[in-house]
């Protein structure tokens, strides 16, 4: 029904009222969006439209019905978490899901959401299997490790260990590694609720064999070394390594653990990258318990990996918490193709997006941004000015975090830059950079889809 505005004016006719529920339901204009949706959203639109346009001239309208809870349901129907592009200079960005899985561990993870599988099941004998099995070959292989499991994350692999090695009595750590990791989680605070005492050990800046050897006491249960992967300390310095303390932790019939956080199953010397300490050489240096992430350097999905002394491994798989921290065949299923990669370390950095992307020539960036220079100029217009600078970039999640990565970035110089970032979030990739220096900076060290990222500029404008 409609009515003209004069009639409207004078009181002459009728206010119009929407049609039925059922009826604006059976629109042939709604049939897609009710395809998409779902008929229970459609229908909570419908009713929101009939309470918005209630008197209204468009009450009737089907198209205009239609675009309305299009609009109404389009954030409601497009997922949350959303591909983006990461151009912010750090690679292993928290924020940004950390470490892109390979092509490998992607189908992995897919054909294991898509079926049922061999999760706990032992297809030899038909029996009751272990899924730990499914990872802890590889673990054994790559590190040298006698047993190996996996929970969650890191911070859970060193909760449990703490909490099956240690509950109840004390665990030695040196004052200057009492790190805080992302969202104020502090190893103090993992401690307590390991049921463990911290005794501290030195101070900020040095501490001494000397020191942990003086702390040892009859309610001692372990040593721990927590690897500072998130800063460092510069100056007048003294720290003890775990080979150090290996003869101190044998003397006194004590288990030694290290947690190495990020943690990585390769020298990334080997890609001219700095040093980072692998879990094979705490193995081989004694360490009894080492921890570390999946999801960081190693360039998997979020897990926290134990490996060591098959006695310890052992109490800690068996104790209660482990089932509330233990991964889904899912990430089991992407962890163990991820971990295959590491047999053929010749091809790792082809395969692996993690170390492709830290490896990635400085060379090769240039060109790069040589190549995306011109669209990204033209997609601006002139009241922009866009060069290529010359960038240092980080590893990012707690690794390596004074060793920067050369690199090149898009740098542009404009007003309103708060808006303009603004309107790269909203593309239909949204593209994350920083601003700093009175500039918006993309760092394409990551950048691993040019066509798709150039592809969608021109839509910029609308964004």
């Amino acid at each position: 029904m409609t009515v003209s505005r004069a009639d409207r004016a004078e009181g002459s006719a009728p206010i119009p009222h929407p049609p039925s529920i059922d009826r604006m339901a059976g629109w042939p204009a709604l049939a897609p969006l009710i395809g998409r949706a779902g008929r229970p959203l459609v229908i909570e639109a419908l009713r929101a439209w009939a309470d918005a346009m209630r008197g209204a001239l468009e009450v009737d309208d089907e198209q205009a019905c239609a675009r309305w809870c299009a609009a109404r349901l389009a954030g409601l129907i497009q997922p949350s978490q959303r591909r983006v592009f990461n151009l912010t200079g750090t690679v292993l960005h928290t924020n940004l899901g950390r470490a892109q899985l390979a092509e490998e561990a992607i189908q992995a993870a897919v054909e294991a959401m898509r079926s049922p599988t061999t999760l706990e099941y032992d297809l030899t004998g038909g029996a009751r299997g272990e899924r730990d099995q499914h990872i802890a070959p590889w673990l054994l292989r790559l590190t040298g490790a006698e047993a190996a499991t996996a929970v969650n994350n890191n911070a859970a692999a060193v909760l449990l260990a703490l909490n099956a090695l240690a509950e109840g009595r004390e665990v030695i750590v040196s004052r200057g590694e009492l790190i805080e990791i992302g969202g104020a989680f502090r190893i103090p605070d993992i401690m307590a609720r390991a049921g463990c005492r911290l005794v501290e050990v030195g101070t900020t800046n040095r501490t001494h064999l000397r020191d942990y050897a003086a702390a040892i006491g009859p309610d001692t249960a372990a040593i721990m070394k927590v690897h500072p992967s998130n800063y460092a300390i510069a100056g007048f310095t003294k720290s003890v390594s775990a080979a150090e303390l290996v003869p101190l932790a044998r003397e006194k019939g004590l288990p030694l653990i290290e947690d190495l956080g990020s943690g990585t199953l390769v020298d990334l010397e080997t890609w001219g990258l700095p040093h980072e300490p692998t879990a094979r050489e705490a193995i081989e240096a004694g360490v009894d318990i080492v921890t570390f992430s999946g999801d960081k350097l190693l360039g998997g999905p979020q897990a926290g990996l134990i490996v060591g002394r098959k006695h310890l491994v052992g109490r800690i798989a068996r104790n209660p918490m482990k089932r509330a921290l233990r991964l889904d065949k899912v990430r089991l299923a992407a962890l163990e193709a991820t971990l295959r990669l590491y047999a053929d370390p010749a091809r790792l950095a082809e395969r692996l997006p993690t170390i492709r992307a830290l490896a990635r020539p400085a060379a090769e960036i240039l060109a790069l941004a040589e190549r995306v220079l011109p669209a990204l100029a033209a997609a601006l217009g002139p009241g922009a000015e866009v060069a290529i600078e010359p960038v240092r970039g980080q590893i990012g999640s707690g690794a390596l975090p004074v060793d920067l990565l050369p690199s090149f970035a898009l740098a542009i110089r404009s007003k309103g830059l708060d808006r303009l970032a603004d309107a790269f979030r909203g593309l239909p990739i949204p593209v994350i950079g920083r601003i700093g220096a009175g500039k918006l900076y993309f760092d394409l060290r990551t950048l691993d889809d040019e066509a798709a990222f150039v592809g969608q500029l021109d839509k910029l404008g609308a964004a």
